[in-house]
Formats: C-alpha cells, structure tokens, sequence
C-alpha cells in the first residue's frame, strides 16, 4: 500500500502546534504546509538581543515528505557571525540525511537548537579567554613597573659612573685625590727639589753618585711621622718653659 503523505504530513504539523505551542507559526497550508519554529540559545533576551543566540526555522513540506527532504531556511537570525547561516545549513542538511523515512522537524529543531548553544558556549569561552588574557597583560604591565630594569654589574658599573659624572662626585674625588696629603716617602719620590737638594750635597763632599745606593726601608715609616709643628696641640706645654731649661 502507498504512504500517504499528506496526511502524514499534517499530523506532523498538529503534534509540533501541540509542543511548540504559542512559538509554531502557521504561514501556508497549500499546495503544502509551511511554518516557522524559533530557536534561542538560554540566555538570549529579545528586548537586550546582544546576549546569546537566535533564528527562526522555516519548513516546507514537499511532495514526498518524509521520504523526501523539506525545505529549510533561516530567517532572522540573532548574533550570528558571518558564516553561522551557512554552517547550520550544513549542519541541518546532515541531519536530514540521517532520518529521511521519518518525519524529522522535531529532530531538526532541537538538533538546531543544540548547533546554537555549542557556538555560544565556544563564544563565551573566547570571551573568557580573552577576559583572562587581557587581566595578565594588565597585571604583567603593573609588574614590570615595580620590577624595573634587572640590574646586572655592568649595567651597574655603568648607571654608577654616568650618576657620578652628572652630580660632579667623580670630579669632587679626582679633585680629592690630587690634593691628599702625601707621606714622607711619596714627598720623596715626587719632590724634584729634595731629589735635586740631596744630590748636590752629595757631589759637594765629593761622592760618586753611581755609588750611591738608596734603603728604601728607611723611609717606610716616614709617612706615619707627623711633619706638622703640633706644640699647640700638646695639652702639657708651657709657653717660655722650653727657654727655662736652657
């Protein structure tokens, strides 16, 4: 015996009024039933429409449904990114395939239905993603201002003479150092004149000067004497009491 498809048809539509009802909307009857389903994802919200996603199913019955494929078009759709429409077509189409022989908008609608919550779902999670990848730039930033530049001995030695040269520190020890109070044996080593001095006593009591030989032992405590005439410092002494003794 035949199938009767029409009438197999239109119990289908009488038991999909029943369990989308108030959401199944009716636009033809003739030459076959036509009609629209929507679909949402959870958290989608027509008056604040930017939250989650949304469409309208429309199906057309055709001659041999359900042996035979509806039609399927998306209307309205909600958030959808550029190549959303064509994927869930895809994806319909697949799922027309499994079930021919059976009348399958039931399937199709809540097939669609998860095909939405999946694609928020990944939305979200980029979202987060992004959230949590933006907060450690963020934090990474605040880090490297308190952290600074790592500091290593040359970038130390270097930050350290450029710091004393702008302040006028290297100029100041230079200056320091050159003015230093010399010990005796650096007086002897330095001063010409005490060179010059000793020399000429020397060849005046008629010493060779090649035969003179120098102990340099003898002046190594010289620099721990204190050359500077200190009578006023000695707490003891008695002006005119040195003459007394005379």
């Amino acid at each position: 015996m035949s199938r009767n498809y029409k009438e197999d048809q239109t119990n289908e539509v009488e038991a999909l009024d029943s369990i989308y009802c108030g959401e199944m909307e009716v636009l033809a009857t003739e030459p076959f039933h036509k009609f629209q389903i929507p679909i949402a994802t959870e958290e989608y919200n027509a008056e604040e429409n930017d939250n989650g996603l949304a469409c309208k199913l429309i199906f057309t019955y055709t001659e041999t449904y359900p042996d035979g494929a509806p039609l399927v078009e998306i209307e309205e759709p909600e958030n959808f990114e550029d190549t959303f429409e064509e994927r869930l077509l895809e994806h319909l189409r697949q799922t027309i395939e499994e079930n021919l022989g059976m009348e399958m908008v039931f399937s199709l609608v809540s097939s669609a239905q998860e095909w939405l919550n999946e694609r928020w779902d990944e939305h979200k999670n980029q979202q987060e993603e992004q959230r949590v990848k933006k907060l450690k730039e963020v934090e990474e930033e605040e880090r490297k201002k308190f952290e600074g530049t790592r500091v290593t001995v040359e970038t130390f030695m270097k930050w350290k003479i450029d710091f004393e040269e702008s302040t006028g520190i290297a100029a100041k020890r230079e200056k320091n150092n050159s003015s230093k109070k010399l010990t005796g044996r650096e007086l002897f080593m330095c001063d010409n004149t005490l060179n010059d001095s000793d020399i000429k006593f020397l060849l005046e009591a008629g010493e060779n000067i090649e035969k003179v030989k120098i102990d340099e032992a003898l002046f190594q405590d010289i620099g721990e004497l204190d050359l500077d005439d200190d009578d006023d410092d000695d707490e003891d002494w008695v002006p005119g009491a040195d003459d007394d003794d005379d």
